[in-house]
């Protein structure tokens, strides 16, 4: 799966978008990177329009913030740094959503929870991954085999590594 999780179409002169977040505050989005959902993830139907902010530098935590709800992040990292073997199938209906060949590369992010003050209990969504399509920057989250994947698969074991 590609990882170029920065990719853009060729440069557009573009304005930037000014948007408001209550964890980021004012934050100026290029319309280049925006990722444009296919379908909003369960529970925040008006959140379409995210964009993906680095953690931080040296580490591969992003947070993928709604430019829809100010309110509304969520930290996510890519799949293969968890879990190098992980590529699930992907639905041919969720692969015609994301206007994706069966030869195209998506990117997949894992959804984080990260309970208050205990990061060490971290735990991936593997259930239902976040899949990208970089060059049409369109995103699903598809919702897999709760029988073989965990929605709370432990990022560290109890030797905190």
């Amino acid at each position: 799966m590609a990882q170029n999780l920065n990719h853009a179409l060729p440069p557009e002169e573009h304005t930037m978008l000014t948007v408001s977040s209550s964890r980021f505050g004012e934050i100026q989005a290029n319309p280049d990177k925006i990722i444009t959902m296919t379908s909003p993830f369960l529970g925040f139907p008006e959140s379409k329009r995210f964009m993906l902010i680095p953690h931080g530098e040296n580490t591969p935590f992003m947070w993928l913030q709604s430019l829809d709800d100010p309110q509304l992040a969520f930290v996510v990292i890519p799949a293969l740094i968890l879990v190098p073997d992980y590529n699930p199938a992907l639905p041919a209906q969720a692969r015609q959503e994301l206007k994706a060949g069966e030869e195209d590369e998506l990117n997949i992010l894992l959804l984080l929870t990260i309970p208050h003050n205990n990061p060490q209990k971290m735990t991936a969504n593997l259930l239902g991954p976040l899949m990208i399509n970089p060059e049409q920057r369109l995103a699903k989250q598809i919702i897999l085999d709760p029988n073989k994947w965990d929605p709370r698969w432990p990022v560290f074991t109890d030797d905190g590594k």
